[in-house]
């Protein structure tokens, strides 16, 4: 019951590769990153808007990206000492480059063929699609997965993932599982100190930190309409990038630039504690994975908007942070194996259950 996971996010900043036994849950035995190179992540940030012969570039830059995985699969395997044989499927996100549920499509891109060519251990992909053709919004697709790790757990509880962008499972035990994107979570606190400082992202969050919100842009960014609406709802850079931020600057008077920092901190912070509050007030723990979880600016900004919660890496409870969403798509490849659905409709708006992914056989 070994499965191998791999998720490369709208952060691109590299692949999580994870080695998880699903004999009993879902344990992580082992873990594998790569950094993305910079010419592959400009390469796939371009196709995240339109621009020429893009069929081409998206075709060479899937072959990239599985190469790069699959040369993280054999460095993983090395690692644990175990061969291809003994790993019974890859369970491979790809890379978002169009996310558009209003207009009924998702693409990933990853070429799970070649990835299952080069690894030589069968493949599941094409998470997305069977949700999207079934009505739903085909994101987010952790929630079944939080349900699963997380039913033993006190609730009402959050499990809430912040990567580029954030999202929030809701878990009650008296209803049905919750969740939706809340919107941007590091996409654009990295894209604004990347711009002024040539930074990838704010470790800890300590330029944010040394900022002050600005109260003018905080409520203008927070009209954005995509808040007011209800879920089943999620977003992506098509929306939320850093030419949206930059025509809302135009529009206020010249900040400072770590007041713009710190004000996207807090958009990002009320943003989430909204639609935590918003779909279930009584929530009292939120358990915080992904690159967010690291940032310390922000997580005590949750906290002081969430009084009534604990707010806490999921390290806490001794569910690796850095590794749910690998930890993740490699259960869904189980999932799909065994023939079980899951999506959940409450949370994608799909018209039922449905079984998701693509299966690539070695």
């Amino acid at each position: 019951m070994l499965y191998i996971g791999i998720m490369s996010g709208t952060s691109l900043d590299g692949i999580d590769i994870c080695l998880v036994n699903i004999d009993q849950g879902c344990e992580l035995v082992a873990s594998q990153y790569l950094a993305m190179p910079l010419a592959l992540k400009q390469s796939l940030l371009t196709l995240c808007s339109s621009g020429p012969n893009e069929i081409q570039r998206a075709a060479l830059a899937e072959q990239q990206w599985a190469q790069l995985a699959a040369q993280g699969v054999k460095q993983l395997l090395s690692k644990t000492r175990l061969s291809a044989s003994q790993i019974r499927a890859i369970g491979s996100h790809g890379q978002t480059i169009r996310h558009e549920p209003a207009q009924h499509f998702t693409v990933q891109i990853g070429s799970p063929a070649l990835l299952a060519e080069l690894t030589g251990i069968a493949v599941v992909s094409d998470f997305r699609q069977r949700d999207i053709a079934a009505g739903g919004q085909g994101a987010p697709l952790v929630p079944a997965f939080h349900e699963m790790l997380f039913k033993k757990h006190p609730q009402p509880c959050a499990v809430l993932n912040i990567g580029g962008f954030s999202n929030v499972t809701l878990l009650n035990e008296n209803t049905s599982t919750l969740g939706f994107d809340c919107g941007p979570g590091n996409v654009l606190l990295d894209a604004w100190i990347q711009h002024k400082k040539n930074q990838t992202f704010d470790r800890n969050g300590t330029w944010a930190a040394s900022g002050t919100v600005n109260k003018s842009l905080l409520n203008s960014m927070l009209s954005e309409p995509f808040f007011a609406t209800q879920g089943p709802k999620s977003t992506g850079r098509e929306l939320f990038n850093l030419p949206w931020l930059q025509s809302l600057l135009a529009q206020q008077e010249a900040l400072a630039d770590q007041d713009v920092q710190a004000t996207l901190s807090e958009f990002t912070a009320q943003t989430i504690a909204d639609s935590i509050l918003a779909a279930q007030a009584s929530t009292r723990s939120v358990w915080v994975c992904g690159g967010g979880a690291h940032n310390n600016d922000l997580l005590q900004r949750l906290q002081r908007l969430l009084p009534d919660c604990l707010v806490d890496s999921t390290d806490s409870q001794g569910i690796a942070a850095d590794w749910m969403e690998a930890m993740a798509f490699a259960w869904l490849a189980h999932c799909c194996l065994e023939n079980m659905p899951s999506n959940r409709p409450t949370v994608t708006g799909a018209r039922g259950l449905r079984v998701l992914g693509a299966i690539y056989p070695v």
